[in-house]
């Protein structure tokens, strides 16, 4: 079952390291709102399939990663679609 983790909470926030523990295979991760800082932290390993919201980047005024994917609305919109469950954080 392919479950999308939805975290908004920044990587020092107790709940971002709850749902990285809590993380499967072949999970999905899509940061918004402040966990996109996650982005552009090198020292933190962040799954595979890993996403980052490009408003909330652009807010920030961060860009993603080499290992984070920068999506709009849609691509949110179609991840959500896409999994079987979706937890937000």
């Amino acid at each position: 079952m392919k479950t999308l983790h939805i975290v908004n909470k920044s990587p020092e926030q107790a709940r971002f390291g709850r749902c990285l523990a809590a993380f499967d295979r072949d999970d999905q991760l899509l940061l918004t709102e402040n966990a996109v800082i996650a982005a552009g932290v090198a020292s933190l390993e962040l799954p595979t399939h890993c996403f980052a919201l490009e408003a909330d980047l652009k807010a920030r005024g961060l860009t993603s990663g080499a290992s984070v994917v920068s999506i709009d609305y849609n691509g949110m919109v179609k991840l959500t679609v896409e999994a079987d469950r979706v937890i937000c954080w």
